[in-house]
Protein backbone atom coordinates (compact mmCIF):
# COMPACT_ATOMS: atom_id res chain seq x y z
CA UNK A 1 0.00 0.00 0.00
CA UNK A 2 2.56 2.50 0.99
CA UNK A 3 4.48 1.54 -2.21
CA UNK A 4 1.33 2.95 -4.34
CA UNK A 5 0.72 6.04 -2.54
CA UNK A 6 4.78 6.64 -3.03
CA UNK A 7 4.25 5.89 -6.90
CA UNK A 8 0.95 8.24 -6.96
CA UNK A 9 3.20 11.10 -5.10
CA UNK A 10 5.78 10.89 -8.00
CA UNK A 11 2.86 10.31 -10.76
CA UNK A 12 1.25 13.67 -8.94
CA UNK A 13 4.37 15.82 -9.17
CA UNK A 14 5.65 14.13 -12.86
CA UNK A 15 1.88 15.45 -13.54
CA UNK A 16 2.62 19.11 -12.52
CA UNK A 17 5.80 19.46 -13.84
CA UNK A 18 4.42 18.54 -17.36
CA UNK A 19 1.55 21.35 -16.46
CA UNK A 20 3.97 23.88 -16.53
CA UNK A 21 5.88 23.11 -19.11
CA UNK A 22 2.63 23.25 -21.12
CA UNK A 23 1.57 26.52 -20.06
CA UNK A 24 5.11 27.47 -20.60
CA UNK A 25 4.53 26.66 -24.66
CA UNK A 26 0.77 27.94 -24.60
CA UNK A 27 2.21 31.58 -23.29
CA UNK A 28 5.01 31.00 -26.10
CA UNK A 29 2.74 30.05 -28.95
CA UNK A 30 0.37 32.51 -28.25
CA UNK A 31 2.88 35.41 -28.31
CA UNK A 32 4.35 34.27 -31.35
CA UNK A 33 0.94 34.03 -33.13
CA UNK A 34 0.34 37.65 -32.51
CA UNK A 35 3.72 38.62 -34.24
CA UNK A 36 3.68 37.02 -37.31
CA UNK A 37 0.13 38.04 -37.51
CA UNK A 38 0.78 41.15 -37.34
CA UNK A 39 3.37 40.41 -39.84
CA UNK A 40 0.77 38.77 -42.40
CA UNK A 41 -1.00 42.58 -41.62
CA UNK A 42 1.49 44.55 -42.60
CA UNK A 43 2.51 43.07 -45.42
CA UNK A 44 -1.27 43.16 -46.88
CA UNK A 45 -0.66 47.21 -47.66
CA UNK A 46 2.32 46.87 -49.20
CA UNK A 47 2.12 43.69 -51.22
CA UNK A 48 -1.37 46.14 -52.25
CA UNK A 49 1.18 48.90 -53.36
CA UNK A 50 3.37 46.66 -55.22
CA UNK A 51 0.28 45.45 -57.48
CA UNK A 52 -0.51 49.29 -58.29
CA UNK A 53 2.94 49.60 -59.41
CA UNK A 54 2.44 46.45 -61.62
CA UNK A 55 -1.04 47.57 -62.79
CA UNK A 56 0.92 51.17 -64.03
CA UNK A 57 3.76 49.46 -65.30
CA UNK A 58 0.89 46.99 -67.39
CA UNK A 59 -0.88 50.14 -68.61
CA UNK A 60 1.95 51.94 -69.74
CA UNK A 61 3.36 49.03 -72.21
CA UNK A 62 1.54 49.11 -75.00
CA UNK A 63 2.43 45.47 -75.58
CA UNK A 64 1.14 44.09 -72.28
CA UNK A 65 0.10 40.90 -73.99
CA UNK A 66 3.78 39.98 -73.89
CA UNK A 67 4.51 40.78 -70.55
CA UNK A 68 4.06 37.32 -69.44
CA UNK A 69 7.18 36.24 -70.80
CA UNK A 70 9.75 38.66 -69.37
CA UNK A 71 7.72 38.57 -66.37
CA UNK A 72 7.69 34.98 -65.96
CA UNK A 73 11.88 34.73 -65.26
CA UNK A 74 11.61 31.76 -67.73
CA UNK A 75 14.57 31.97 -70.54
CA UNK A 76 13.29 31.78 -74.02
CA UNK A 77 15.77 28.99 -75.11
CA UNK A 78 13.85 26.55 -72.85
CA UNK A 79 10.09 26.80 -74.04
CA UNK A 80 9.67 23.01 -74.03
CA UNK A 81 10.75 22.72 -70.12
CA UNK A 82 8.00 21.57 -67.84
CA UNK A 83 8.63 21.16 -65.43
CA UNK A 84 7.54 22.52 -61.91
CA UNK A 85 9.59 23.71 -58.76
CA UNK A 86 7.72 23.36 -55.23
CA UNK A 87 8.00 24.65 -52.26
CA UNK A 88 6.18 23.67 -49.12
CA UNK A 89 6.28 24.98 -45.85
CA UNK A 90 5.99 22.86 -42.63
CA UNK A 91 7.31 22.92 -39.22
CA UNK A 92 10.81 22.27 -37.70
CA UNK A 93 9.29 21.53 -34.37
CA UNK A 94 6.84 18.91 -33.30
CA UNK A 95 3.89 19.33 -30.92
CA UNK A 96 1.54 20.81 -33.55
CA UNK A 97 -0.84 18.34 -34.29
CA UNK A 98 -1.62 16.98 -37.61
CA UNK A 99 -0.20 20.69 -38.93
CA UNK A 100 2.48 18.73 -41.36
CA UNK A 101 0.80 15.88 -42.10
CA UNK A 102 -2.40 17.58 -43.04
CA UNK A 103 0.13 20.07 -45.71
CA UNK A 104 1.70 16.89 -47.36
CA UNK A 105 -1.32 15.20 -47.60
CA UNK A 106 -2.92 18.66 -49.50
CA UNK A 107 0.44 18.84 -51.38
CA UNK A 108 0.67 15.25 -53.01
CA UNK A 109 -2.87 15.59 -53.93
CA UNK A 110 -2.70 18.75 -55.62
CA UNK A 111 0.58 18.12 -57.20
CA UNK A 112 -0.68 14.67 -58.19
CA UNK A 113 -3.63 16.83 -60.82
CA UNK A 114 -0.37 18.96 -62.56
CA UNK A 115 1.88 17.30 -65.31
CA UNK A 116 5.20 17.21 -65.73
CA UNK A 117 8.17 16.40 -63.36
CA UNK A 118 7.95 17.93 -59.64
CA UNK A 119 10.88 18.78 -57.78
CA UNK A 120 10.07 19.60 -54.40
CA UNK A 121 11.58 21.88 -51.63
CA UNK A 122 10.70 21.57 -48.31
CA UNK A 123 10.57 24.83 -45.54
CA UNK A 124 11.09 22.74 -41.95
CA UNK A 125 12.84 19.31 -41.34
CA UNK A 126 9.40 17.76 -39.87
CA UNK A 127 7.42 18.16 -43.23
CA UNK A 128 10.91 16.87 -45.05
CA UNK A 129 10.56 13.71 -43.10
CA UNK A 130 6.66 13.58 -44.24
CA UNK A 131 7.86 14.36 -47.91
CA UNK A 132 10.02 11.65 -47.82
CA UNK A 133 7.51 9.29 -47.01
CA UNK A 134 5.85 10.11 -50.43
CA UNK A 135 7.21 9.46 -54.14
CA UNK A 136 7.76 13.18 -55.13
CA UNK A 137 10.92 13.94 -56.19
CA UNK A 138 12.22 16.52 -52.96
CA UNK A 139 15.59 18.49 -52.45
CA UNK A 140 17.40 19.74 -49.85
CA UNK A 141 15.53 21.45 -47.11
CA UNK A 142 15.65 24.85 -45.91
CA UNK A 143 15.89 25.76 -42.32
CA UNK A 144 12.60 27.26 -40.68
CA UNK A 145 13.10 31.16 -39.60
CA UNK A 146 12.70 31.05 -35.84
CA UNK A 147 11.56 35.13 -36.29
CA UNK A 148 10.41 37.28 -38.32
CA UNK A 149 13.79 39.04 -38.85
CA UNK A 150 15.43 36.05 -40.52
CA UNK A 151 12.61 35.42 -43.18
CA UNK A 152 14.20 37.65 -45.33
CA UNK A 153 17.03 35.76 -45.56
CA UNK A 154 15.11 32.63 -46.00
CA UNK A 155 13.45 33.91 -49.15
CA UNK A 156 16.52 35.58 -50.69
CA UNK A 157 17.77 31.63 -50.13
CA UNK A 158 14.64 30.41 -51.74
CA UNK A 159 14.98 33.13 -54.85
CA UNK A 160 18.59 31.50 -55.46
CA UNK A 161 17.84 28.03 -55.69
CA UNK A 162 14.68 28.81 -57.91
CA UNK A 163 16.74 30.54 -60.32
CA UNK A 164 19.81 28.31 -60.14
CA UNK A 165 17.04 25.49 -61.01
CA UNK A 166 15.40 27.51 -63.80
CA UNK A 167 18.76 28.26 -65.34
CA UNK A 168 19.41 24.84 -65.77
CA UNK A 169 16.41 24.32 -67.90
CA UNK A 170 15.05 21.81 -64.71
CA UNK A 171 11.74 24.08 -63.90
CA UNK A 172 9.41 26.68 -65.57
CA UNK A 173 7.09 26.85 -62.89
CA UNK A 174 6.65 27.35 -59.36
CA UNK A 175 3.72 26.62 -56.63
CA UNK A 176 3.80 27.87 -53.19
CA UNK A 177 1.63 25.13 -50.75
CA UNK A 178 1.29 27.00 -47.48
CA UNK A 179 -0.87 27.06 -44.29
CA UNK A 180 -3.46 29.79 -44.22
CA UNK A 181 -4.45 30.99 -40.81
CA UNK A 182 -8.42 31.65 -39.99
CA UNK A 183 -10.28 33.13 -37.29
CA UNK A 184 -10.21 30.87 -33.76
CA UNK A 185 -7.06 29.36 -34.37
CA UNK A 186 -8.27 27.98 -37.25
CA UNK A 187 -5.97 27.56 -40.12
CA UNK A 188 -6.30 25.66 -43.81
CA UNK A 189 -3.78 24.90 -46.54
CA UNK A 190 -3.84 26.99 -49.69
CA UNK A 191 -1.47 26.47 -52.61
CA UNK A 192 -0.57 29.58 -54.90
CA UNK A 193 1.33 29.61 -58.46
CA UNK A 194 3.98 32.12 -58.14
CA UNK A 195 5.71 31.48 -61.48
CA UNK A 196 5.07 32.08 -64.46
CA UNK A 197 3.26 35.76 -64.35
CA UNK A 198 1.54 34.36 -67.45
CA UNK A 199 -1.71 36.13 -69.35
CA UNK A 200 -4.29 34.96 -66.01
CA UNK A 201 -2.34 36.68 -63.67
CA UNK A 202 -1.94 40.08 -65.60
CA UNK A 203 -6.01 39.93 -66.22
CA UNK A 204 -6.31 39.72 -62.39
CA UNK A 205 -4.14 42.38 -62.34
CA UNK A 206 -5.85 44.35 -64.82
CA UNK A 207 -8.86 44.05 -62.41
CA UNK A 208 -7.52 46.15 -59.68
CA UNK A 209 -9.23 49.90 -59.83
CA UNK A 210 -6.68 52.86 -59.54
CA UNK A 211 -7.22 54.41 -56.15
CA UNK A 212 -7.45 57.94 -57.94
CA UNK A 213 -8.33 59.74 -61.34
CA UNK A 214 -4.80 60.94 -62.07
CA UNK A 215 -3.13 58.44 -64.87
CA UNK A 216 0.16 56.57 -63.51
CA UNK A 217 3.38 57.23 -65.39
CA UNK A 218 6.15 54.94 -64.94
CA UNK A 219 9.10 57.08 -65.70
CA UNK A 220 12.10 57.11 -66.30
CA UNK A 221 12.84 52.99 -67.46
CA UNK A 222 9.50 51.30 -67.61
CA UNK A 223 11.54 48.31 -68.40
CA UNK A 224 13.37 48.56 -65.31
CA UNK A 225 10.68 50.04 -63.23
CA UNK A 226 8.63 46.83 -64.38
CA UNK A 227 11.43 44.64 -63.32
CA UNK A 228 11.68 45.88 -59.95
CA UNK A 229 8.32 45.55 -59.11
CA UNK A 230 8.60 42.06 -60.06
CA UNK A 231 11.52 41.34 -57.77
CA UNK A 232 9.00 42.93 -54.87
CA UNK A 233 6.45 40.86 -55.68
CA UNK A 234 8.20 37.50 -55.47
CA UNK A 235 9.88 38.93 -52.47
CA UNK A 236 6.55 39.63 -50.49
CA UNK A 237 4.24 36.41 -52.01
CA UNK A 238 7.33 34.29 -50.51
CA UNK A 239 7.83 36.43 -47.24
CA UNK A 240 3.56 36.31 -46.65
CA UNK A 241 3.38 32.60 -47.53
CA UNK A 242 6.55 32.27 -44.44
CA UNK A 243 4.62 34.76 -41.91
CA UNK A 244 1.75 33.08 -42.78
CA UNK A 245 2.46 29.11 -42.22
CA UNK A 246 4.63 30.37 -38.69
CA UNK A 247 1.16 32.21 -37.37
CA UNK A 248 -0.37 28.81 -38.62
CA UNK A 249 2.10 26.00 -36.90
CA UNK A 250 2.00 28.43 -33.47
CA UNK A 251 -2.04 28.48 -33.82
CA UNK A 252 -1.59 24.28 -34.24
CA UNK A 253 0.48 24.33 -31.37
CA UNK A 254 -1.21 26.24 -29.09
CA UNK A 255 -4.39 24.10 -29.94
CA UNK A 256 -2.47 21.10 -29.52
CA UNK A 257 -1.56 22.74 -25.77
CA UNK A 258 -4.91 23.26 -25.10
CA UNK A 259 -5.50 19.78 -25.61
CA UNK A 260 -2.72 18.81 -23.59
CA UNK A 261 -3.56 20.71 -20.46
CA UNK A 262 -7.25 19.85 -20.28
CA UNK A 263 -5.68 15.74 -20.50
CA UNK A 264 -3.46 16.83 -17.64
CA UNK A 265 -6.19 18.32 -15.50
CA UNK A 266 -8.24 15.46 -16.01
CA UNK A 267 -5.21 12.66 -15.06
CA UNK A 268 -4.24 15.26 -12.03
CA UNK A 269 -7.71 14.99 -11.06
CA UNK A 270 -8.10 10.82 -11.29
CA UNK A 271 -4.59 10.66 -10.02
CA UNK A 272 -5.81 13.19 -6.92
CA UNK A 273 -9.08 11.02 -6.05
CA UNK A 274 -6.96 7.45 -6.27
CA UNK A 275 -4.27 8.89 -3.64
CA UNK A 276 -7.06 9.95 -0.95
CA UNK A 277 -8.62 6.94 -1.31
CA UNK A 278 -6.07 4.96 -0.88
CA UNK A 279 -4.41 7.08 1.67
CA UNK A 280 -7.77 7.12 3.71
CA UNK A 281 -7.60 3.29 3.13
CA UNK A 282 -4.54 2.87 4.97
CA UNK A 283 -5.26 5.04 7.81
CA UNK A 284 -8.24 3.01 8.63
CA UNK A 285 -6.16 0.10 8.02
CA UNK A 286 -3.89 1.97 10.63
CA UNK A 287 -7.19 2.38 12.98
CA UNK A 288 -8.28 -1.10 12.22
CA UNK A 289 -4.94 -2.45 13.85
CA UNK A 290 -4.80 -0.32 16.84
CA UNK A 291 -8.20 -1.30 17.86
CA UNK A 292 -7.63 -4.60 17.14
CA UNK A 293 -4.63 -4.08 19.33
CA UNK A 294 -6.52 -2.34 22.25
CA UNK A 295 -9.73 -5.32 22.16
CA UNK A 296 -6.99 -7.92 22.67
CA UNK A 297 -5.33 -6.22 25.62
CA UNK A 298 -8.78 -5.99 27.35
Amino acid sequence: MTDSIASLRHKITSAKDLQSVVRSMKTIASSSIGQYEKAVHSLDDYYQTVQLGLVACLSANTHSAELGRPLAIVNRSQKNVSGAGVIVFGSDQGLVGQFNEAMVEFAVESLAKLPGEKTVWAVGERVQSRLLDTALKTEDSFALPGSIHTITALVGNILIELEAKREQGVIDQVFLFHHRPESDSIYRPVCQQLLPLDAAWQRNLEGIHWPTNNLAEVMPNQDQTRRAFVREYLFVSLFRACAESLASENASRLAAMQRAEKNIDELQENLNQTFHRLRQSDIDEELFDVLSGFNALN
